[in-house]
């Protein structure tokens, strides 16, 4: 019978993660056809010992699962599991378990006892049914794949917390469902056939809501803040390749998320909150904190071994979905060191089952036993899958507010919290990429079309930007980059799942770059910007062979570590490149923007991890030839490259300054009282404003990948070459090009006059390198500590008496230690010298150049044609 089939499988995953059930009555009620479940708690120590993640699980229940199952039609219609109400509570593991009464479910507690569980052990299900010699095996198997392919999971109201020090961050998703579809990404019950090796699923999160709250000291939290995020909905298409109907696992595995809208808001009490998230998001990339093991460097080998990509040891999981009666239908590993929290997402995917000549052994009369243990080596072979996930959204926006308190008239109410929108930030036609293969093989690229940041309302008291001052939206956007996505397209979605032109939405299949100089060759930093057009990332980590076989195979990976490896060359690469820029810095957007660093810094969280500091053994043994040349060989490095195009600058006199508030906190000094200030805006028209211009901006900066290992070996050298003390350093090198400043200024219609030069358009560069870890070469004094060549082969600064009085009021009018105002040394007749006019407006071009040349003879030329060449040795 098919219930001998189906029933086991349904419940080796509802058993293995809920506590409480008796197997008898959930196979009584799989066999009705349905099954409903009240009020369950979940097996906290199974999911921390599975996820592998540095979290501990404070709560974790459901409190209603249903269950599906169309016995009649089951090989037409979906078994429907579906979940009701989920909230699972979690924190940041530091060996001590806390009370969560403040979160509440306090109910479903764990104790330490059972967190300090011994591992898990294989868990039996009994076999309720022989296996029906009437169906064929291959019909049993074809229907089985069937079912499991085509399994609808429906979550209605899943709530997650995390709760940190003051912190409480919650998720809380309206319904979230996944289901199988077709080639067009229409809802279909689908099949895996011979002619299409491919599976296709879909999961629509619908209402997102993301909250982050602070509590006080007994754990509760006051006044709840403006969400994060509000009814977000997204879509994620998941597109797995297969190799054969023998496989035991996708090829190739593709993940795209899509959100047509995101709007982020952010006040100014978040703001340290969530750059505190961020930074546990950097240090769990890191491994700074969880599964980093002592003596194992920081690098992305270690993050993708042992976080990301690593599958091994994970396939007896992998084949649950089609496991059949038998006596231990779920399987677990004694050792768990190779097992993450992927290959855990991973025995939910459903795998392909047939084996070929293993069809027998698994419906004949052999025990099943047999082939579970066949199940062992096949999963150390297996070649690691090509896996793609990406990110795209058409607009985001992020709005940065301020909150302040209120009272209600009563003595008694409570006080409520009223946030003021300052700063939005738009940007349109973001793309976050990330491939990998494996531990040899990873690459990560962003990029959007544009982007633009927008001063809202007024800041601090000052109303710059309130209904009353009637300001031009010109005059509110301060920073622009990039193109407008209408003009643009939808380049940001190429290659996607959501880019009909795709491989995979035309019955192809994709072909990914995995080697690094095809790589490079093909991801340029103009096919980047031509893409996007605002900004373009690419890292990329590669571990390649030095026989020129390219990435490694799983097979030739060393067990070492990389750096003892002379045939393994890792090389890390990160190119940023950005668009054409127009900032411009005015009081309105300097105000917002100081004010909001402030805010960032207002807390007392303590880092993650405390930078370690290398000690220097007294005795070192001195390195082998071999080892010495095998660094002259080749040693890692990582490198770093920015790029901006077309950069420009506006510094506008200031209309208002209340830096002297404001600087102090930034330099951890205690602020003034709100209360205080005394400045008021001031329009003034017309504005001057200093300009700067740089046609290209050019940095790179280069550093070893194992600097204390290589450190070590070579400071212990008597005479190391000058190629291994080149790689002793971080390098950095700065370039500019057509760099040029001038004088203009703002009329009261928002129009820039003629720029008047004051610096002419020249070219230099800078070189510097700094010696790592300088504890090593006490005893080397020849050995400089940091060196800087600094190149410029022509500077001319021209400026009349009146356009440098200009400059020294600008710089005044922003010094927050002056206690006079810009504005009251600039009169009428000094902008009159600088910028002519005539009737009220500008002189016409042919005349104000004339003028130009009359003032030529007064020019004060300073650096006239000069060339420079210096280079300074420095040494502590």
């Amino acid at each position: 019978m098919l219930e001998s089939y189906v029933t086991p499988i349904l419940m080796s995953y509802v058993n293995r993660y809920i506590k409480n059930l008796k197997p008898s009555d959930l196979q009584l009620s799989l066999w009705g056809g349905d099954v409903v479940l009240s009020k369950l708690e979940l097996k906290l120590d199974v999911l921390e010992q599975e996820l592998k993640l540095p979290f501990t699980f404070l709560s974790g229940h459901i409190h209603e699962l249903r269950i599906h199952v169309p016995w009649t039609k089951l090989g037409s219609e979906s078994v429907v599991i579906t979940i009701n109400t989920m909230e699972c509570i979690l924190k940041l593991k530091d060996g001590a378990q806390e009370d969560i009464e403040s979160c509440g479910s306090s109910s479903t507690n764990r104790s330490t006892t059972e967190s300090a569980k011994s591992p898990v052990k294989p868990r039996k299900v009994q076999q309720v049914a022989p296996t029906d010699p009437d169906l064929p095996p291959g019909y049993v198997q074809s229907l089985i794949r069937r079912v499991v392919n085509n399994v609808n999971i429906v979550v209605n109201n899943l709530i997650l917390k995390y709760v940190e020090d003051d912190i409480v961050l919650s998720v809380n998703i309206t319904c979230a469902e996944c289901y199988t579809v077709d080639e067009f990404w229409d809802r279909a019950f689908m099949d895996i056939s011979a002619t299409e090796l491919v599976l296709r699923k879909v999961i629509n999160f619908s209402d997102c809501t993301v909250c982050l709250d602070k509590r006080n000291a007994s754990g509760k939290i006051e006044f709840y803040q403006d969400p994060l995020l509000y009814k977000c909905s997204f879509r994620t298409r998941l597109h797995f390749t297969y190799d054969s109907l023998n496989s035991k696992m996708p090829s190739v595995i593709k993940i795209h998320t899509m959100v047509d809208s995101l709007k982020l808001s952010l006040t100014d009490q978040q703001l340290p909150m969530f750059i505190r998230i961020m930074q546990l998001g950097i240090a769990l990339y890191y491994g700074e904190i969880g599964n980093t093991k002592d003596g194992e460097p920081d690098s992305p080998l270690n993050l993708t071994k042992d976080s990301i990509v690593n599958m091994s040891g994970g396939e007896e999981e992998l084949g649950v979905g089609i496991q059949y009666p038998s006596q231990e239908v779920y399987p677990m590993q004694d050792d768990d060191e190779q097992q993450g929290w992927v290959s855990w997402a991973w025995s939910f995917v459903p795998a392909i089952v047939s084996y070929g000549n293993e069809e027998e052994g698994e419906f004949g009369n052999t025990g099943l036993e047999d082939n579970a243990m066949l199940q062992g080596p096949r999963s150390q072979i297996s070649k690691d899958p090509i896996i793609s996930m990406g990110f795209y959204c058409t607009k985001a926006t992020i709005t940065l507010k301020l909150t302040e308190m209120q009272t209600e008239s009563s003595y008694y109410s409570p006080q409520k919290v009223k946030s003021r929108e300052v700063i939005r930030w738009e940007q349109e036609g973001t793309t976050i990429e990330v491939l990998m293969k494996g531990e040899p093989f990873f690459d990560c690229q962003v990029g959007f079309v544009g982007s633009r940041a927008i001063c809202l309302k007024g800041i601090m008291g000052i109303k710059d930007f309130e209904d009353i001052s009637n300001r031009s939206d010109e005059e509110a956007t301060f920073f622009t980059c990039g193109e407008n996505l209408s003009n643009k397209g939808n380049t940001y979605l190429t290659n996607s799942l959501f880019d009909y032109r795709s491989p995979e939405n035309n019955g192809i299949r994709a072909e990914f770059i995995l080697d690094s100089t095809h790589h490079k060759e093909t991801y340029t930093e103009i096919a980047g910007m031509q893409r996007f057009g605002a900004f373009y990332m690419d890292y990329l980590y590669t571990m390649e062979s030095t026989s020129g076989k390219g990435p490694l195979s799983p097979q030739d990976f060393p067990s070492g570590k990389p750096e003892e490896q002379g045939f393994v060359q890792e090389m890390s690469t990160k190119r940023l490149v950005v668009g054409p820029i127009d900032l411009r810095l005015d009081s309105s957007s300097v105000h917002r923007i100081v004010k909001m660093v402030a805010c960032s810094l207002d807390h007392e969280y303590e880092a993650y991890c405390s930078p370690s500091s290398a000690t220097v053994e007294e005795s070192k043994s001195l390195p082998s030839p071999e080892d010495v040349a095998s660094l002259e060989e080749y040693i890692p490095t990582r490198l770093t490259c920015v790029t901006l195009l077309k950069c420009t600058i506006t510094i506008t006199m200031a209309e208002f300054n209340l830096l002297g508030h404001l600087i102090p906190v930034i330099m951890g000094q205690k602020h003034a009282n709100p209360g205080t200030f005394n400045s008021s805006f001031q329009p003034i028209r017309p504005l001057p404003a200093i300009k700067i211009l740089a046609d290209k901006i050019n940095f790179e900066h280069s550093v070893p990948m194992y600097a204390e290992q290589l450190v070590q070996t070579v400071s212990s050298l008597s005479q190391p070459s000058d190629n291994l003390l080149h790689h002793c350093y971080a390098h950095c090198y700065l370039k500019v090009f057509g760099f040029q400043a001038g004088l203009k200024s703002l009329d009261s219609k928002g129009l820039y006059s003629f720029h008047v030069p004051v610096i002419p358009s020249f070219s230099t560069a800078l070189y510097g390198k700094l010696l790592r870890l300088p504890q090593f070469w006490t005893n080397r004094a020849q050995v400089p500590v940091m060196e800087y060549i600094f190149e410029l082969p022509n500077l001319t600064i021209q400026a009349t008496r009146a356009q440098t009085l200009l400059l020294q009021v600008i710089c005044d009018s922003w010094s927050y230690s002056s206690k006079t105002s810009g504005s009251s040394a600039l009169t009428e007749a000094l902008l009159h010298e600088i910028f002519p006019t005539a009737g009220g407006g500008l002189l016409n071009r042919n005349k104000w150049q004339n003028k130009k040349k009359q003032q030529a003879n007064r020019r004060t030329h300073l650096y006239p044609s000069t060339s420079n060449y210096l280079k300074v040795h420095h040494r502590d």
